[in-house]
């Protein structure tokens, strides 16, 4: 990377932590106060990406101010990262735009589910991984989002609570139509990690 872009990036890298953690502090606090789960709080998929989308660029930061070069797994964390954020993005947008959020301040909603899944994805494009990044490493990122559906099925079967109201068998008529619902959601993990990958590559010849 060139050495003058590296305060830029630094910068950037930092603010976009910085807000992310002050986004969800708030309303973490919040929901303190109201005296809701914090481990609800901490099961959505939203704030679990935001929360990993301002700890990744918050160490990348500290990694150029040092004048580190970042590793492999570096590279492949802020791609999980990414296409976190970006799906995050797709899926207020195409199901829960309209959905009551409740104690949630519009502020927070939109650092959490508009600035920051724009953000992190045009920082990964704009500053890439220098890691060459291919099917292994696709697959690799699904990894986080299977784990965090099955946490939320098998916790929800057992306290009766989800995070979002697609995922609830109670609400959407059983588990059958939960399945349609998160095989589409795999579906667009997929594919938009493929289209990252593809947009990246073509960057790059």
């Amino acid at each position: 990377m060139d050495v003058a872009r590296r305060p830029l990036l630094t910068a950037v890298r930092l603010v976009l932590a910085l807000l992310t953690l002050a986004a969800i502090g708030t309303q973490f606090a919040i929901q303190a106060r109201l005296g809701l789960s914090v481990v609800n709080f901490f099961s959505y998929f939203t704030n679990l990406s935001n929360l990993f989308a301002a700890i990744i660029p918050g160490f990348g930061a500290f990694q150029l101010a040092a004048q580190r070069a970042p590793s492999a797994s570096h590279d492949l964390l802020r791609t999980v990262a990414a296409l976190n954020m970006a799906v995050v993005g797709i899926v207020f947008t195409a199901l829960l735009r309209d959905v009551d959020l409740g104690s949630f301040l519009p502020w927070v909603n939109t650092v959490l589910h508009d600035i920051m899944p724009v953000a992190v994805v045009l920082e990964w494009f704009l500053y890439p991984p220098r890691t060459r990044l291919g099917a292994r490493q696709l697959l690799l990122c699904q990894a986080f989002p299977l784990l965090y559906l099955a946490y939320v099925l098998l916790r929800g079967a057992i306290t009766g609570w989800y995070p979002y109201p697609f995922l609830n068998p109670a609400v959407e008529g059983g588990y059958g139509n939960v399945s349609l619902y998160a095989l589409g959601i795999a579906a667009v993990f997929f594919l938009v990690g493929w289209l990252l990958l593809r947009a990246l590559a073509a960057r790059r010849t």
